[in-house]
């Protein structure tokens, strides 16, 4: 009989006798550690050119020769930020309807030529560009970037499709108002970036997307989708040469013009708020924590990227060692830096049982503390490095995963040559580093908090837990565009439209 089948043995006879000595023999329970990371490899970044046509368009050409095809990602600066402030919405409109039918195809004839290539063609928006991407075997790559440039210069904009879009726009507003993550979300950015475009919901509001008419996508069409507003990236099994003929063919008749100037307001400085969305009969509460940060150009953008790993990232995440492991109050937990060009938020978010809200609230501000006020152990961030480290092959993997990397340094302002020198970056960073850009960029005392979930059950709760001044609103009235994001008049909706 093996150690450990005798101590199964004994701890089984102790157990069922009822005596302590079950604690005992449990206590020798043969442990063991994970096995540590592989050493990194070197990656080496594959070769690129770069090169602008004469209207203005910039071409980002990569080779890539392990597999007969190609990729291409179309930028164009220009999403939500852009938007008129009255009606947010009409970028991801404008997206939604690039693909479903130009001046000379119809929506059906631009999904059979990209089926017939046996390609991939997607469009969207976020809130600082718009796109289209796409994929194909390398002898369709010049069909594939034709139909890409009929897409971004001729959309028709068809009263048929706008108002099929605008019902499926509703559809998809009305699932995530029904859903208390996407809630939470939302409030959280118009909470911390107020009427900054970053704070806008990138796929409208009811109220917004029954206003949106025709002229006002034309418009904003007409306004950014220009090649020297935009950005193109040329992957896969092409020489640089067939590449940059390839792009002067598709998209070398777009005429260049004027760009707008976009003057938006600044972010409201980070200020203590804690607003309650209260949805009655919720089982569970969903938990937004955080405040402005950083943008992606910021020289302290890395060391302060794994301070919040540590926080809650992958490779370390105190928030679940608290929540999850240590008190059981919650399935998971994160904190994340989001960064854009002019700004950028930290979020710390969870999921809780109704009763535990207070609680778990308590103790992720408490963590917020903490990693400010404490060293980082050098065990904790040598995780977070291990993980960015050992992931960032998979950021450079395929085509299109190359292209996103390129095109987000392009798009950024960013050196290229940071692609490479990434994973020394995060190597130099120290604990002292940590602490030093936690106390520089955190502000414990000034966070935005969103709780989506039964207030009857929790609000008392927070009063003890040292959050006594909120604000209650019902789900029903909770309006994005009013500075007390509560709603003064019935909502807009298909049932009930604005007056024309």
């Amino acid at each position: 009989m093996t150690r450990l089948t005798r101590l199964l043995v004994v701890a089984a006879s102790l157990v069922a006798l009822g005596l302590p000595g079950a604690a005992i023999a449990q206590s020798q329970w043969p442990t063991s550690r994970p096995p540590a990371p592989l050493t990194a490899r070197p990656v080496s970044f594959p070769p690129y050119q770069l090169k602008t046509l004469a209207n203005g368009l910039q071409v980002l050409v990569v080779l890539h020769h392990e597999q007969p095809s190609v990729s291409f990602r179309l930028l164009v600066r220009a999403g939500a930020v852009q938007e008129s402030a009255a009606k947010p919405g009409v970028a991801s409109f404008v997206a939604s309807l690039l693909n479903q039918g130009t001046t000379s195809k119809s929506s059906g004839q631009i999904a059979t030529i990209v089926d017939s290539a046996g390609g991939l063609l997607g469009t969207g928006s976020l809130n600082e560009l718009s796109y289209v991407n796409g994929a194909v075997i390398k002898d369709q790559i010049d069909l594939m970037l034709a139909t890409a440039s009929d897409l971004v210069q001729n959309p028709a904009f068809a009263p048929e499709e706008i108002e099929r879009q605008r019902n499926q726009m509703y559809s998809a507003l009305k699932v995530g108002y029904d859903d208390p993550d996407y809630v939470a979300d939302m409030v959280f950015e118009r909470l911390v970036y107020g009427f900054h475009p970053y704070g806008r919901p990138n796929q409208g509001t009811p109220e917004s997307i029954a206003k949106i008419t025709r002229d006002d996508l034309v418009a904003y069409h007409r306004a950014w989708f220009v090649p020297n507003n935009a950005l193109l990236a040329i992957v896969g099994d092409l020489t640089a040469a067939e590449a940059f003929a390839a792009a002067e063919k598709a998209f070398g008749g777009w005429a260049k013009r004027d760009v707008p100037e976009v003057k938006n307001v600044e972010p409201p400085p980070p200020a203590r708020r804690v607003v309650i969305i209260d949805r009655p009969g919720s089982a569970q509460t969903e938990i937004r924590v955080g405040h402005l940060a950083v943008p992606r150009t910021h020289p302290e953008f890395v060391p302060f990227d794994l301070t919040m790993r540590v926080l809650g990232g992958e490779g370390a995440n105190r928030l679940f060692g608290v929540l999850r492991s240590d008190r059981g109050l919650t399935y998971g937990a994160s904190a994340e830096l989001h960064s854009f060009k002019s700004s950028g938020n930290i979020v710390a978010e969870t999921d809780t049982r109704s009763l535990a809200t207070g609680e778990a609230l308590r103790l992720i501000v408490n963590e917020v503390f903490r990693i400010q006020r404490e060293p980082v152990g050098a065990g904790e961030l040598r995780g977070a490095q291990d993980y960015l480290s050992g992931s960032f092959p998979l950021t450079i993997e395929s085509p299109s995963a190359i292209a996103q990397q390129v095109l987000s340094h392009l798009f950024y302002g960013l050196d290229l040559k940071e692609i490479e020198t990434y994973r020394d970056q995060v190597e130099r960073v120290t604990p002292a580093d940590i602490q030093r850009v936690a106390r520089q960029f955190l502000k414990p005392e000034q966070l935005s908090i969103v709780l989506v979930g039964d207030a009857s059950v929790f609000a008392e709760q927070l009063k003890g837990m040292g959050f006594a001044d909120f604000e209650r609103i019902p789900i029903g009235e909770l309006d994005l565009n009013a500075p007390s994001l509560r709603r003064r008049t019935p909502p807009i909706s298909r049932e009930n439209p604005p007056p024309r």
